[in-house]
């Protein structure tokens, strides 16, 4: 048998050298293979040097190594972002971005910025907008809510009315436990004509004079004063009878409970005295009339009664049921009957309120001393005042540092129905402004912000109309000269009045203009306002 044929037939063989041999020829070729294996294996197995110092060399970037173009430049991160960017961009141009539609709320008056904030549009897309309806306006134009309507169906959104005045009553702070159980003293106002002996009458009953301290005789702001008749309180409320008070005098009805209205009984019913019946009939407040004068030889107190009749005023001599009496401010003719009608009034009315739960009062006047700073007169309503308090009224805010009550005498709280100057606010608030006690100075300028937001939106806004060129460039011809006036006095009422009654005043050459109002003093800024 050859060497080459030699072949191992057992099957039971476990070892490696005892496995099956063809040849010496694949026996060498095996043999061959396997030491080439190992030594590929040993160069694979062999480390590159990559942290050498040559290494380290040829990665430093020099002047000529980045100036030379021997190897391809590779891009940076940046150029790789930009790219990206790029494309991104491309892709959003060529898709049409979809409207976000939002829900508007929108008041009864709005600006314009404050519009386009809400649908979070441009400002000069809301111009356009109202340019094409017909309408130039800026920037801070107010609108009215029915253009605002237009504007956000135009802009493709949906809109909600709002009301503003159902937040900020949220805004007060409230005791809902606290209910009106206690009753209280009555509210007076004293109305009628000027010159009629309102505040001499007053004065009679107080046993003060007032009318001395005015100028001419004539009351130039509302006073509040209380008396105590038959062990029961009385507020009177004084206001001026002149024309120009007729905002003052509209402030004082709302408040009150009972109108006495004063007739002179050798005058008549005038214009003011018929004014001051609407303002008393519009409060919804009953009316007592009080005939002065009547101790003069040429008094007519039958006169007067018949007078009223034509006004729906029926007193209780003809089968109505108004109450009237003759009384003088010189003698003193019954004034205890006038104030036991007042009484009587009261006790029909069953006035109610609550002593200790937050205040709720309102402005009669206000101004500025030059020593205690911003001064308000209020009248009390409902809850109790106490030094300490935050105090808001209208706009303004503070932290309440004293009270005085109509005497000029400190007192440490202030309950319903009592007149009080108030004192720590920040500035002198509008005569008929609110003024209510909050929780927290967060409350107070919440209160604040939301209010002076309300009296912004009821200025006069911009309504859409129709502008043809001929209108516009036609009205240059009527130009008017306009006289700018800046208004300075010592009350808020009276800086009010006058300025409606200049307001008021017509003229085909000139227009008055009221660039500036306030309480106090005249100084170098309004003189420089005045003339430039």
């Amino acid at each position: 048998m050859k060497k080459e044929e030699v072949i191992v037939n057992e099957l039971d063989v476990k070892d490696d050298s005892q496995l099956e041999i063809k040849t010496e020829a694949e026996i060498e070729k095996r043999d061959d293979t396997v030491n080439n294996r190992s030594e590929d294996y040993k160069e694979k197995k062999k480390p590159i040097p990559s942290y050498g110092r040559k290494k380290i060399r040829e990665r430093k970037v020099t002047i000529v190594t980045a100036l030379s173009d021997t190897e391809e430049r590779t891009r940076s991160l940046a150029a790789y972002k930009r790219s990206k960017q790029k494309i991104k961009k491309a892709k959003s141009d060529n898709e049409p971005q979809k409207k976000i539609k939002r829900e508007v709320n929108i008041p009864e008056h709005i600006t314009v910025k404050e519009l386009a904030s809400r649908m979070t549009e441009k400002s000069g897309e809301v111009i356009k907008s109202l340019m094409k309806m017909g309408m130039m306006a800026t920037i801070n134009e107010t609108l009215d809510a029915d253009t605002a309507e237009l504007i956000v169906t135009e802009f493709g959104h949906s809109f909600k009315r709002e009301n503003i005045e159902d937040v900020e009553k949220e805004l007060i702070s409230k005791d809902l436990k606290a209910a009106k159980d206690k009753s209280r003293s009555a509210i007076v106002t004293i109305m009628g004509h000027v010159d009629h002996g309102k505040t001499s009458l007053l004065d009679k009953i107080r046993n003060t004079n007032v009318v001395s301290g005015e100028s001419g005789g004539i009351t130039q702001h509302i006073g509040a004063y209380e008396i105590i008749h038959k062990k029961k309180n009385i507020t009177f409320i004084d206001t001026p009878g002149h024309a120009a008070f007729t905002d003052m005098r509209a402030r004082g009805a709302n408040v009150t409970d009972i109108v006495v209205l004063i007739v002179a009984a050798d005058d008549g019913v005038m214009p003011q005295t018929k004014e001051a019946i609407s303002h008393a009939k519009s409060a919804s407040v009953p009316i007592i009339v009080a005939i002065n004068k009547c101790d003069k030889p040429e008094s007519d107190p039958k006169k007067i009664k018949e007078q009223l009749l034509g006004e729906e005023l029926i007193v209780e001599e003809l089968s109505g049921d108004i109450q009237c009496v003759e009384v003088s401010a010189e003698t003193g003719l019954n004034l205890d009957q006038l104030l036991d009608s007042i009484i009587l009034q009261a006790e029909l009315l069953e006035l109610k309120a609550n002593y200790e739960t937050f205040v709720e009062a309102t402005v009669i006047e206000a101004n500025i001393d030059k020593g205690r700073g911003p001064i308000c007169n209020a009248i009390i309503t409902n809850g109790k005042l106490s030094i300490g308090n935050i105090a808001v009224a209208g706009t303004e805010y503070g932290k309440v540092r004293a009270i005085l009550n109509d005497k000029g005498q400190n007192i440490k709280e202030a309950c319903a129905s009592m007149p009080v100057q108030v004192l720590g606010l920040n500035s002198a608030p509008e005569a008929g402004d609110s003024l209510v006690t909050v929780e927290s100075d967060e409350k107070a300028k919440e209160l604040c912000e939301l209010r002076s937001l309300i009296r912004k939106s009821k200025l006069t806004p911009k309504k859409i109309m129709n502008i043809d060129n001929e209108q516009a460039f036609g009205s240059l011809d009527n130009l008017k000269e306009v006289v700018e006036v800046v208004i300075k006095s010592d009350t808020r009422g009276s800086t009010e009045a006058i300025v409606n009654q200049i307001e008021d005043i017509q003229s085909e050459k000139v227009s008055i203009k009221v660039i500036h109002s306030g309480v106090g003093f005249i100084n170098e800024t309004d003189v420089a306002l005045a003339f430039f």
